[in-house]
């Protein structure tokens, strides 16, 4: 049997602003992975946004949706997990491992869970040309014949204050939130929709630089004070040319050997695909102001944008208490989950 070519969904385009007015649905944007659940007569096929079957690394989900799910649906969601008191996107990528039996295990320690927010067929019925209204009708419908507590509805509103509540509410660990209209249908591949990302900013202490093969600087090294030890949290992202000489010139200034007192860059892990990438120390005396979207165990999880020179700050008081954490499950009811 020739597997169905998987369906690429519907994504959104960055914006600065919530866009205003009637016709306009705003939802969370959650920080997990993007999935879509097909069910058919011979089970559940699960892949993420590229197509890459997902099925294998989430059995958990897989069973339930092949339990409560009728044959002939297609849920399009985002997967998460919580651990302890946080939704972990830690041990989402923990899931992706080549071993059975490991997955297993960790889905016994830490089942997950299948937020949906778009239903594309129900029991064999088409809903994709049908406008989000309808879809999302349909999707409520479904959710409350399901009764599994794994399977979990998405809040959404059509009140532009409500949206912004949800983003104060959860202290900035949400990632956004994301604008759909109510009148249009679902656009598979297409950017039809508005998100808005959360950005934080923090007081890092540059521990440390990075330089290209042509000696020029392209990213500091970030650090946070934990327990009296600097431990590296992250990098900034390149710099533009006509900033390096400059650049240079003042951490030339501060080269040194204290660099990071805890965790430090430079060796191989999951983090830089297992490469030894050298590094040059400076004395922990300079702070930056960056921008950041997400910390995973941590960590920043991407590259941050530097802001500005704190030259009034103490690197002392740089320390992990600026990150914003993980959502906490618990959290999830006050904006509506739970």
């Amino acid at each position: 049997m020739i597997a169905p070519t998987p369906i690429a969904p519907m994504e959104a385009r960055l914006a600065e602003q919530l866009p205003e007015g009637e016709g306009w649905q705003y939802e969370p944007k959650w920080d997990g992975f993007r999935a879509i659940a097909e069910v058919g007569r011979s089970g559940v096929i699960l892949h993420s946004k590229s197509g890459k079957p997902l099925g294998r690394y989430f059995p958990d989900i897989v069973a339930s949706v092949e339990a409560a799910v009728p044959s002939g649906t297609t849920l399009d969601g985002e997967l998460v997990i919580p651990v302890g008191e946080h939704l972990s996107f830690g041990a989402l990528q923990a899931r992706l491992h080549p071993a059975a039996s490991r997955v297993a295990r960790l889905a016994a320690e830490a089942p997950a869970q299948f937020i949906l927010f778009d239903c594309l067929r129900r029991d064999g019925s088409d809903f994709e040309a049908e406008p989000l209204a309808r879809r999302r009708l349909a999707l409520a419908e479904l959710h409350r014949s399901l009764a599994r507590s794994d399977l979990i509805l998405s809040p959404a509103t059509t009140d532009i204050a409500g949206a912004r509540a949800w983003l104060e509410a959860s202290g900035g660990a949400l990632d956004g939130v994301v604008a759909k209209r109510l009148d249009e249908p679902y656009r598979r591949g297409e950017r039809a929709m508005v998100k808005i990302k959360q950005l934080r900013t923090a007081d890092c202490v540059v521990g440390g630089y990075r330089e290209n093969a042509a000696g020029d600087v392209v990213s500091l090294l970030l650090g946070l004070y934990d327990a009296g030890r600097l431990d590296h949290v992250g990098f900034t992202s390149t710099f533009a040319k006509a900033d390096r000489s400059a650049l240079a010139a003042l951490l030339w200034r501060h080269r040194g050997e204290a660099g990071f007192t805890g965790d430090a860059p430079g060796g191989p892990s999951r983090w830089n695909g297992g490469k030894e990438r050298p590094w040059t120390p400076l004395d922990g005396r300079l702070v930056a102001e960056v921008v950041y979207d997400q910390v995973s165990e941590g960590r920043f999880r991407h590259g941050t944008r530097f802001l500005r020179w704190r030259p009034d700050k103490d690197p002392r008081q740089c320390d992990r208490s600026q990150l914003i954490r993980e959502l906490r499950p618990a959290e999830l009811r006050t904006i509506g989950i739970g």
